[in-house]
């Protein structure tokens, strides 16, 4: 009785164990590196971006050749949505986990095009 117990117990620390490790790989917080294209397929760029868990949300910055753009998040391990802002440009982004990195689609506010993003994490 005693050894069903123990081994019933183990399994279920094991999968415990298997859970917490899949919802940190997928957790948005981190340093990325980041390559994109600009909606309509005008252009790439790259940079970096770092996301930060503020409470149940997200501050997420990019730096993109010189500028940079601050986003609110919300979402979870297996994705999230950021609206941004830069100077006068706002907009909306949709992040999808891949492992430990991210990919996602953005448009500007009132854009009829998207553009997409890949981060690796750093």
């Amino acid at each position: 009785m005693l050894r069903k117990l123990v081994l019933a117990v183990a399994l279920v620390a094991c999968g415990l164990t298997a859970a917490l490790s899949t919802a940190f790989a997928g957790d948005p917080a981190g340093r990325y590196s980041l390559v994109g294209s600009n909606p309509g397929g005008k252009g790439r760029y790259s940079g970096t971006v770092e996301v930060e868990r503020t409470g149940d949300t997200f501050r997420v910055t990019w730096d993109i050749g010189g500028q940079t753009f601050i986003g609110t998040g919300i979402g979870s391990d297996k994705g999230f949505a950021v609206s941004y802002r830069s100077g006068n440009q706002t907009g909306l982004a949709i992040y999808g986990a891949k492992g430990n990195d991210w990919e996602g689609v953005w448009t500007f506010t009132g854009g009829k095009e998207i553009g997409g993003e890949v981060w690796t994490r750093r």
